[in-house]
């Protein structure tokens, strides 16, 4: 028997309606799911809940400032490397 893909949005449905209110038992019934395999789907969409309300610009931005962190990063070190080698030499 082959397993069901369910999108994310039915997933997010189906666990909206539980946290609506209505019982687990009688969702999962009528959508055909084990009750275990909503406890996941809930925690998940739990954990993520907050993205929802992200601004995307901001996240934009701080994703081009990690990126820039990350390339400047090395270079700080290795300039930091060769100041010691050059104190070192001068003392």
């Amino acid at each position: 028997m082959r397993r069901r893909q369910w999108e994310a949005k039915t997933k997010a449905l189906i666990v909206i309606e539980g946290l609506k209110g209505r019982s687990v038992a009688e969702m999962c019934t009528e959508q055909q799911i084990s009750q275990s395999l909503d406890d996941p789907w809930r925690d998940q969409c739990l954990a993520h809940a907050a993205q929802a309300f992200e601004d995307p610009q901001r996240t934009r931005k701080e994703a081009r400032l990690a990126q820039a962190h990350a390339r400047l990063k090395p270079l700080v070190g290795e300039l930091t490397c060769e100041l010691n080698k050059s104190d070192e030499r001068l003392a």
